[in-house]
């Protein structure tokens, strides 16, 4: 079961990665480059092949082949909601009922919410909002061979004539699902990240820490020494992320399809930048935080201005084209210089970089390039101001971070569903709502040897 498990991710990774190529050439509205198709072909080669491992499996599963141990019993938060009731359920409507203390007209988020908690066997502090409604891009779960899918809704009631039913269908309500807003906007989900979702219970993935040894022998002479591989594991607990965002009580009264569209991101957009900043500055358990990136014990560490050791730039430095390459390189020397390659770095350090020179004297050229597809040291490069600009070294309290990695090993995952508070904002004489939106995550990076970060870099 685990290593099904395991060929399971890694075929949700090459898949991710894979569509992550084919978005980024859809947005700039181009063909495929020639670097890109090749990457793509070996991500869905990959895939295809990892299908057959995993058809296989199931074959012999079905066969009696081995003994495998059955999944121990565990709720699930999806609670096989009817077309019609996704299609009613309103997340204004809720909020407004919770934060009035009184759900008379919000029955059907009432009762979501309670076979929510149900199911998942806590209680809500404010209100649940049910995995089908967050999941829902005009989907409903079906059980196909493949397993559990989302595929269209089909109403209970018919457009046509308006009276049977048409004047009650929002056909363009759920245009895009909460959960793929919530994606779209994190930046590392673009880079490549693996999304773990509706997870229960603490979450171990194995992992290879160490390999056999080889030893040379005589002919018809017995190896001596026994060596193992060593499997280690990363472990994934939920730790809650808390947002809030103020929304006029006007507002949320209007039935627009566009204000419930309009909130429905407006949380999305809370969210990911929360979950975005903890997967690449993180602080720790101590904090009640994930461990990030930067505070991953064992990731490439760069000094920035080509420096060879921390003391050699004591408040920093500007970014020269040698950091880049020190970045590649510090994954490269531990093999793990695969999958999907990217930097990422704000804004700051985007327009240091194309106001400097590759080689100082000799070179008219910019380090970062706006030409082609891979404009930094022949990779992608994602911009995002979730990297700190507020990083601090000596008497430097305004530094900020380059990663480079492969960004399939950072794991986010998610457990249970959204938890939604709402109530009046305290001493807001415009009756604004202070909406606060829980949800339980992790991130984890799988193989530390896989990310390298310069986190030094003067943009003054």
């Amino acid at each position: 079961m685990d290593n099904m498990r395991e060929l399971l991710h890694q075929r949700a990774a090459l898949v991710s990665q894979a569509s992550a190529i084919v978005e980024v050439a859809e947005k700039a509205n181009r063909n495929l480059n020639a670097d890109e198709e090749k990457q793509y072909a070996d991500y869905t080669s990959q895939a295809d092949a990892l299908n057959q491992r995993i058809e296989r499996a199931k074959h012999l599963a079905a066969m009696g082949a081995g003994t495998p141990q059955p999944e121990p019993a565990r709720p699930d938060p999806v609670l096989g909601m009817g077309a019609h009731d996704v299609q009613r359920y309103s997340f204004t409507r809720a909020l407004l009922a919770q934060a009035n203390r009184n759900w008379r007209g919000a029955e059907l988020e009432r009762e979501a919410s309670e076979a929510t908690a149900k199911a998942l066997g806590i209680q809500a502090q404010g209100f649940f909002v049910p995995v089908d409604v967050l999941a829902a891009r005009s989907l409903q779960r079906v059980l196909t061979p493949r397993g559990w899918q989302y595929q269209p809704l089909r109403a209970d009631m018919t457009k046509t004539p308006a009276t049977a039913g048409g004047n009650l269908i929002a056909t363009d309500l759920l245009a895009a699902s909460f959960i793929e807003l919530l994606r779209n906007r994190m930046m590392i989900q673009a880079a490549g990240a693996t999304f773990l979702g509706d997870l229960v219970g603490d979450v171990a993935i194995p992992k290879q820490t160490g390999g056999a040894t080889a030893y040379w022998v005589a002919d018809n002479t017995d190896i001596t020494a026994e060596s193992t591989p060593t499997i280690g594991q990363v472990s994934l607990t939920p730790k809650t992320v808390g947002a809030y965002t103020d929304i006029s009580r006007k507002l949320l009264k209007q039935s627009s399809i566009d204000v419930e569209n309009f909130v429905r991101g407006d949380l999305s957009a809370v969210l990911a930048r929360a979950i975005d900043l903890a997967a690449l500055h993180g602080t720790g358990a101590g904090n009640n935080q994930p461990t990030g990136i930067a505070g991953t014990s064992g990731i490439g560490a760069v000094f920035a201005g080509g420096a060879a050791a921390i003391g050699d730039n004591p408040n920093g430095a500007a970014p020269v084209w040698a950091d880049l390459v020190n970045l590649e390189t510090e994954v490269a020397v531990d093999n793990a210089d695969i999958g999907t390659l990217a930097y990422m770095t704000n804004a700051r350090v985007r327009g240091k970089l194309k106001q400097t020179a590759k080689y100082a004297g000799t070179d008219s050229r910019t380090v970062w390039s706006d030409e082609g597809a891979t404009p930094l040291n022949g990779y992608m490069a994602h911009v995002t101001n979730q990297v700190s600009n507020a990083l601090t070294k000596g008497a430097a309290t305004d530094l900020s971070a380059i990663f480079f990695g492969n960004w399939a090993d950072l794991i986010m995952a998610m457990w249970g569903t959204l938890d939604i508070m709402a109530d009046p904002y305290t001493g807001d004489v415009a009756g604004r709502l202070r909406v606060i939106a829980l949800q339980d995550v992790d991130v984890a990076v799988r193989h530390a040897e896989s990310f390298a970060a310069c986190v030094d870099v003067v943009t003054a």
